[in-house]
């Protein structure tokens, strides 16, 4: 349930009501707005705790949040959440973040190239994996920590926030030590051992959705982390698997309205793995801006054709920054900008 604050309440107002909440045995998360204050709080319900709460000084309503999910819902935060990844670099908001680089960090050489090539394209955060969850056993499986420290590097120079995918709870610690942002990667949406884990870090988190994961499932896997203590949670729609193989999964458009519409969260699309084909890469990407995705997450390589990993969806470079003047019009359309650029006249 979330309980509504009085605009006149008092820093030790509404201490008095989260000691109250905390004494029933539940959980209180304070979200502060800028139109009102409300305290979710997390827990069992029973009968007459709404009376509990409703007694207290300068409380305005109790309601009960129907979803299962609460931390993630608009109910519990109508404004949509805006998370700052480092450099300056925010998701959420007006500016879309487009995460751009290698599938695989193949090399040091190779990831400070790629690099300089998205940023000089427009991309503000850097995307590379050092862990790599392949379906064959016998193919490259990434460089592991010395990747992590190439990706970290990269960043740096370049001045751009670094996102990678942790697999395991055995690699949290180095993970965080070089990334500025988390991926838990489709096959670990449900991971719930791992998910408690990034929710006591305080590195922002992209949750992926599961292959063939609901948005309820998907939601509810934000939850989890959010439940720990982590409220910095970035949703990634990236496709699911359905009947047809003309392409590698179905990228669910449908998705980002729906999840604007029941969370606070961003949303950033993965069109790359969404589709499989470098060919829809950029359609793709730009009917999920217009459909109201906070940003996108692209696979770059400078020769796809030798790429490590996932060559058949990523970008060269020009087909990158061709890519990304054609999403740049679409977002002046929907009053969204690129890293860099103006915001439309009518913003």
């Amino acid at each position: 349930m979330i309980i509504v604050v009085s605009p006149e309440a008092t820093p030790d107002d509404l201490d008095v009501i989260i000691k109250r909440v905390e004494e029933t045995g539940r959980q209180a998360h304070l979200s502060v707005g800028q139109e009102r204050t409300i305290i979710g709080v997390i827990g069992s319900d029973e009968p007459g705790l709404e009376d509990v709460f409703l007694a207290l000084p300068r409380v305005e309503s109790v309601h009960r949040v129907t979803r299962p999910y609460k931390l993630a819902s608009r109910d519990f935060r109508p404004a949509d959440s805006v998370i700052d990844v480092g450099y300056g670099v925010k998701v959420g908001g007006t500016e879309l973040a487009i995460m751009a680089g290698p599938c695989s960090i193949e090399n040091e050489e190779h990831i400070f190239d790629s690099a300089r090539a998205v940023k000089a394209a427009g991309a503000n955060i850097l995307r590379g994996g050092a862990f790599k969850p392949r379906t064959s056993p016998y193919t490259f499986r990434g460089l592991g920590e010395e990747g992590l420290r190439y990706l970290h590097a990269a960043g740096k120079a370049h001045g751009l926030p670094v996102i990678t995918e942790l697999m395991s709870v055995r690699d949290i610690d180095a993970v965080c030590e070089y990334a500025d942002i988390i991926q838990i990667g489709a096959r670990n949406m449900q991971n719930f051992i791992l998910l408690d884990e990034v929710g006591r870090v305080k590195k922002p988190v992209m949750l992926k959705r599961g292959l063939s994961g609901q948005i309820e499932e998907w939601l509810l896997a934000a939850e989890y982390i959010m439940a720990q203590g982590n409220p910095n949670v970035i949703l990634c729609e990236r496709g699911i698997r359905t009947f047809e193989t003309a392409y590698r999964n179905t990228f669910d458009v449908n998705a980002i309205p729906l999840v604007r519409e029941l969370s606070h969260l961003p949303i950033i699309a993965d069109p790359s793995h969404g589709t499989g084909k470098a060919s829809l890469v950029t359609p793709v990407a730009m009917a999920a801006i217009a459909a109201g995705a906070d940003g996108l997450m692209i696979e770059v390589h400078n020769n796809p054709d030798h790429a490590l990993s996932d060559g058949a969806q990523s970008l060269t470079y020009d087909r990158f920054a061709g890519m990304m003047r054609s999403v740049g019009a679409i977002a002046a359309a929907v009053e969204r900008t690129l890293p860099g650029v103006w915001a439309p006249a009518s913003a």
